[in-house]
């Protein structure tokens, strides 16, 4: 990779392993790794879920637009939110300084996977179920990735071993 696409940026559904990925990902690769979820939470000084709650989605997603699209890195596994796909801005600043890697996992491993998301901070509006979240989200992912990821049953270590073969 170039110096100017040096870094790395997993996107894709809440619980499809951008985090866990990423985490071993930076490891196997000697990179840096950062969570934007966590960048946007260390602003906040609460968690996702807390502030969406007392200030509503739009809000939220405007702060993590903001965090996004004014990151700056090199040589870093880039793990984002969910829903940073839903701002164009963060999306072509990223394209512009990584790679990117969409973990692509079905609807229904999704659903198994996530748990409670009332407890994971989920950008979703209130009518919405998670396949309509799915449907909606899906067709961004494949539109800003460089390389879509099949990770339907597969091992952190055969994942690692895929990216890894990707140069």
């Amino acid at each position: 990779m170039s110096q100017r696409k040096s870094n790395i940026v997993l996107v894709g559904m809440p619980a499809s392993g951008k985090s866990t990925l990423g985490v071993q990902l930076a490891k196997w690769l000697s990179m840096g790794f950062i969570d934007t979820d966590l960048l946007v939470q260390a602003r906040i000084g609460e968690s996702m879920q807390a502030f969406q709650d007392a200030n509503g989605m739009e809000a939220y997603q405007t702060l993590e637009c903001d965090v996004v699209h004014s990151l700056s890195c090199i040589n870093c596994v880039i793990a984002t939110g969910g829903s940073t796909i839903y701002c164009p801005e963060a999306m072509e600043h990223l394209q512009g300084m990584a790679k990117i890697i969409f973990l692509n996992l079905p609807a229904a491993e999704v659903e198994q996977r996530i748990g409670s998301m009332a407890e994971r901070g989920v950008v979703i509006q209130p009518d919405m179920t998670l396949s309509d979240l799915y449907a909606e989200r899906h067709p961004l992912y494949l539109n800003y990735a460089d390389v879509v990821l099949d990770c339907s049953g597969k091992s952190l270590d055969e994942l690692l071993t895929e990216i890894r073969a990707l140069g």
